[in-house]
């Protein structure tokens, strides 16, 4: 082969792979303007043309001829990609949020934080010097969450922020399979964020649930630091005149300088010195302490049978959607209580609006249509006291992430209870990934669903705050669901359900008072044993205790409850809520003839 041939056999290899490279370029630069697979037949044309020339005249010093071609194709591809970002109009834009979307660095940070800002703004329930607690798992949207609050509390901030924050942890890492030295390095991981910040910060473990109060369900009034009923705007002037006040009292206060007369002696001075000492010890005490009783620095708040008993509660349950719902209940219960003790009167959630749009659907499908309002608005008032609030929710995990990556915010993963799960191991995994799947191919997928939640009305979340403690489910403390009369849908299922078990649909409702049980004789040697079968024991107490349960119940707690083998392991505080609600029942039914109609009962105190 000669010299010539080789040169002849590189430039013909050199044009096959420009001409692929130039229909792949032309198709991605297309696809990615228009969403599409069309190709620009303009732009094929002039490359067709191109390619014909440099065929024609590949004799006639072919490399400078395919430089030209590419630099022209990079030129055009270049004019086509590179975006104007839609505010400043000014500075190219480093991210597209959605069609037509495209923002700088400085352009999308300020559009990030005006939107957590105006949502706080719009719905006027955290006042000025406010307890509100922020509950941080660790992962993107809480820790974005957490720098929005962070730069809101600046000085320099517009539209500063004047709540007072604190920080929470739930630590689930029992029911996850880690061990505690994993569970002690994630931890201290995030003991190092929450210093950063210089809130005051809890740390809470799951195994706690087991030391809950027994009145740890019990309904609570809203207490005055709620500010129920006060005006926004009276709050915000009456809180900038404290902040007035006692910066005015600050400059008055003489310094420690002053104090220390120069006429007094050597003694006095000294007892001066120790006082502003003492008092400089315990102010730091008071505003600077971060640290608290659960730091990982330590010993753990809770011993080894707790986390068997809790490792043992979720074992007992047969599906990972009933132990997800669990999980969150238990979480809830547990923020409420940190939230009380601690003296917060708002939890803050990092549930995003892709977050939502997945629990929505998820709710619907395990039957908690009826609390969908408090489950996915803005704000939850289902405690009374305590009141849950969303500022997270406009946001999409696509924005938190960029968000995240642009501005190095930090944040630790945490492994949870479905981590690794494949897409149909529950009900949850199953909703989220269709949802995102749906999302990839039409983008309006999670907006549309959201804004669906936006809809809903607010009828129920009323109801929610102002129902009786016995009309409330147990676990979730949402408006009970299941109390309808018998031609509703859920006595069609609890028919359906009863047939299936190829028993008499009558049963279903609660057995007469005359009605025998399955265990008779009066002698003791007799008693806790059932007719039938003198050597086993009599199951019927703990039948008639899951029922009574049952009873107390809301549909989708039901569902979660029946999926679990025992309820001695659930904690005592649920158990013992659930034995002094049935009291007052038998109470009740004893004293109903004497009791005034709710009706009646308005007429009296209206005259």
């Amino acid at each position: 082969m000669s010299a010539g041939d080789g040169t002849y056999e590189e430039r013909t290899v050199l044009m096959s792979v420009s001409r692929g490279l130039g229909h792949v370029l032309s198709a991605a630069v297309v696809r990615s303007r228009t969403g599409g697979t069309r190709l620009n037949r303009k732009r094929d044309d002039n490359w067709t043309g191109a390619m014909c020339d440099a065929e024609q005249d590949d004799t006639e010093q072919p490399v400078p001829r395919a430089a030209a071609i590419a630099a022209r194709l990079d030129s055009e591809r270049g004019s086509d990609v590179a975006q104007k970002c839609m505010k400043c109009k000014d500075t190219s834009a480093v991210l597209v949020i959605r069609v037509g979307d495209a923002f700088c660095k400085s352009c999308f940070k300020e559009y990030f934080v005006h939107k957590f800002r105006a949502m706080l703004g719009k719905t006027r329930l955290i006042f000025p010097g406010e307890q509100v607690l922020l509950a941080l798992s660790g992962g993107p949207t809480s820790s974005a969450m957490l720098c929005q609050v962070q730069e809101g509390l600046c000085r320099e901030a517009p539209k500063k922020l004047r709540f007072c924050p604190g920080i929470v942890h739930i630590d689930e890492g029992a029911v996850c399979g880690r061990s505690l030295e994993e569970r002690r390095a994630t931890l201290t991981q995030l003991e190092a964020i929450f210093q950063t910040s210089g809130f005051p910060y809890y740390i809470v473990y799951l195994e706690e649930v087991f030391k809950l109060p027994n009145s740890m369900l019990q309904s609570v009034s809203s207490s005055p630091a709620s500010h129920h009923g006060e005006n926004y705007k009276e709050a915000v002037d009456g809180f900038l005149q404290k902040q007035r006040e006692t910066r005015s009292q600050t400059e008055q206060r003489p310094t420690v300088v002053e104090q220390l007369n120069v006429t007094d002696t050597e003694e006095q001075v000294q007892t001066k010195l120790a006082q502003f000492n003492i008092c400089d010890l315990f102010s730091k005490e008071n505003t600077g302490n971060t640290f608290t009783e659960a730091s990982t620095s330590g010993k753990w708040p809770f011993n080894l049978t707790q986390t068997e008993a809790i490792k043992e509660l979720f074992s007992s349950i047969k599906t990972l959607t009933a132990k997800e719902e669990l999980l969150q209940t238990l979480r809830h219960h547990l923020l409420l209580y940190t939230a009380r003790i601690k003296g917060y009167t708002k939890i803050m959630m990092g549930d995003s609006c892709t977050r939502l749009a997945v629990k929505l659907l998820t709710n619907i499908s395990l039957g908690r249509g009826a609390s969908l309002a408090v489950d996915t608005g803005f704000s939850d008032n289902r405690y009374g006291d305590i009141m849950i609030v969303r500022p997270m929710r406009e946001y999409s995990s696509k924005e938190i992430a960029f968000y995240n990556k642009l501005f190095d915010v930090p944040n630790i993963f945490t492994p949870a209870l479905d981590t690794k799960a494949n897409d149909k191991a529950s009900i949850h995994r199953l909703t989220e990934s269709f949802v995102n799947k749906l999302q990839s191919d039409f983008p309006s997928t999670v907006s549309t669903v959201y804004r669906t939640s936006e809809k809903l009305n607010t009828v129920s979340s009323d109801y929610n705050c102002g129902a009786e403690q016995t009309d409330k489910c147990l676990l979730c403390l949402c408006a009970m669901d299941t109390k309808v009369e018998r031609a509703s849908a859920f006595h069609a299922t609890l028919i359906s359900e009863r047939l299936s078990l190829k028993q008499s649909p009558d049963h279903m409702f609660v057995k007469e008072a005359t009605e025998p049980s399955c265990c008779g004789g009066d002698g003791d040697e007799e008693k806790g044993k059932c007719r039938g079968a003198p050597s086993e024991a009599c199951h019927s107490t703990d039948s008639k205790r899951t029922t009574d349960l049952l009873s107390m119940l809301c549909y989708s707690c039901r569902l979660t409850v029946k999926d679990m083998v025992s309820l001695d392991l659930l904690p005592q505080y649920v158990l013992s809520e659930a034995e002094r609600r049935k009291r007052r029942a038998q109470v009740r039914e004893q004293i109903q003839e004497f009791l005034l109609a709710p009706e009646d009962e308005m007429d009296t105190t209206s005259s």
